[in-house]
């Protein structure tokens, strides 16, 4: 397994680090692994942006769906 060493961070930002891991109950290495795959995990499309690209590759519809019932109604009574 791959090492990264990261210089010339501020001591805040060291001090930040280590605070926020301090809350998550874990060592300050395995925080920064976690906010580094975290940063880094590939983006997933949310269920709403995936159905607006469906739709956007779905052509308009030329009918009213209210007008579709109408005649399937009137289709069935006619008989």
């Amino acid at each position: 397994m791959g090492q990264l060493i990261v210089r010339g961070l501020d001591d805040r930002l060291i001090q930040t680090l280590k605070q926020r891991a301090a809350r998550a109950g874990r060592a300050a290495e395995a925080e920064h692994r976690a906010i580094l795959e975290q940063a880094l995990r590939p983006e997933v499309e949310t269920f709403a942006e995936s159905a607006a690209r469906l739709r956007a590759r779905t052509p308009p519809q030329a009918t009213n769906s209210a007008d579709l019932l109408r005649i399937d109604r009137d289709r069935d009574h006619g008989r």
